[in-house]
């Protein structure tokens, strides 16, 4: 995204928000609002809907480091911070209650609002997030890639693999264990093992990536343990001719996961996980792993050929590669890889531009 556009972005957030102080030095003056304060609490809710809306979508377009709720957090800190400060330096008296209530409400529906395409089916990948380094030192290495294993207490297939290819690098595919929540108190040995053993990998120079399934959450906070993070649509690594992602987003019609998803990812569940006492982080976690087993079926016994046909084709020329529907399904130009729950990984090999089964002696 050029600067000129990020500018164009930040333009009617900047100007909506003059007009608010303009709004609040003046509206005395302005006998319609003055004389009925409905139709101000109207009026500052829509402003703040529409500036919130707008200041989530210049925040996607200027940076892909941001998961949506540390996004909306800051976001809805930075607005609330600037209606305090207009009401300390620019009003006489404070302002009357149901207009600030009106202000938070807009924000609380602007921010709504920016997501619900989500919902809607859109696969737009300024919606997910990337950090580290999407580039790896040796692209003619051969890469791993580990998609569904749903590891519970054991790493299955993982040191067979490492064996048979020690000098590959490795890319995770989402829903990596039963269910991963990226908050103190919810991890569980496993995963600590694969963090170790990650490290490892990474201390001998193999580079190591992850990108998150409907069964991770908050990860971004181990973006350090990896070489490469993200979360979303047409992950890609530099240099190299195939894109990829989790999965669980190429049905554009189940709209009962993407509400989920929506909301297992937003601030106010995060910081009710964060204000979980730690020794109920794991038992959470296994509730919520027997949860998830058991609804949504009715999306989850068959494959979208069509939705995943047309994320091949929106993804060309580059090799389209996703995991999550635990089926081999091909195609001209992308491949749904099977689930690795037993230890069956894929390699991508660059300079054959083609992806292959991995036998690891399972």
């Amino acid at each position: 995204m050029s600067r000129v556009n990020i500018a164009l972005a930040w333009f009617p957030v900047a100007a909506l928000l003059l007009t608010v102080q303009w709004f609040n030095l003046f509206f005395a003056q302005l006998s319609i609002f003055a004389s009925r304060p409905a139709v101000r609490g109207i009026a500052v809710f829509a402003a703040f809907a529409l500036i919130s809306y707008l200041t989530d979508s210049a925040w996607r377009i200027s940076t892909d480091k941001w998961p949506a709720y540390k996004r909306h957090f800051a976001l809805m800190g930075l607005l609330l911070l600037f209606i305090a400060l207009t009401n300390l330096c620019f009003f006489q008296a404070a302002a009357p209650a149901h207009i600030m209530l009106a202000s938070a409400a807009g924000i609380i529906a602007g921010l709504f609002a920016s997501i619900l395409p989500i919902f809607f089916g859109s696969r737009d990948p300024s919606y997910g997030w990337r950090l580290g380094s999407s580039k790896r030192p040796d692209p003619s290495r051969p890469l791993i890639i580990v998609a569904d294993p749903h590891w519970g207490s054991d790493l299955a297939g993982l040191f067979e693999a490492n064996k048979t290819l020690p000098e590959a690098d490795w890319l995770f595919l989402g829903d990596v264990f039963d269910v991963w929540v990226g908050i103190k108190g919810f991890e569980t040995d496993a995963q600590r093992s694969l963090l170790w053993w990650v490290s490892e990998r990474r201390r001998t120079g193999a580079w190591v990536g992850l990108w998150l399934g409907n069964r991770d959450y908050f990860l971004d906070r181990l973006a350090e343990k990896f070489d490469f993070i993200g979360e979303g649509t047409k992950g890609q690594l530099e240099g190299e001719a195939f894109v990829f992602e989790h999965g669980d987003l190429i049905n554009t019609s189940d709209r009962k996961y993407r509400f989920w998803n929506i909301l297992s990812r937003s601030a106010p569940l995060w910081l009710f996980a964060r204000a979980v006492p730690s020794f109920l982080g794991a038992k959470l976690t296994l509730f919520l792993e027997r949860k998830l087993r058991a609804t949504n079926m009715e999306h989850k016994i068959y494959f979208p050929k069509t939705d995943f046909q047309k994320a091949v084709e929106a993804n060309r020329p580059a090799f389209f590669i996703t995991g999550h529907f635990h089926a081999l399904e091909e195609a001209e130009n992308g491949i749904s890889v099977p689930w690795a729950h037993f230890g069956q990984f894929y390699v991508w090999q660059s300079g054959a531009n083609a992806i292959f089964a991995l036998n690891t002696g399972k």
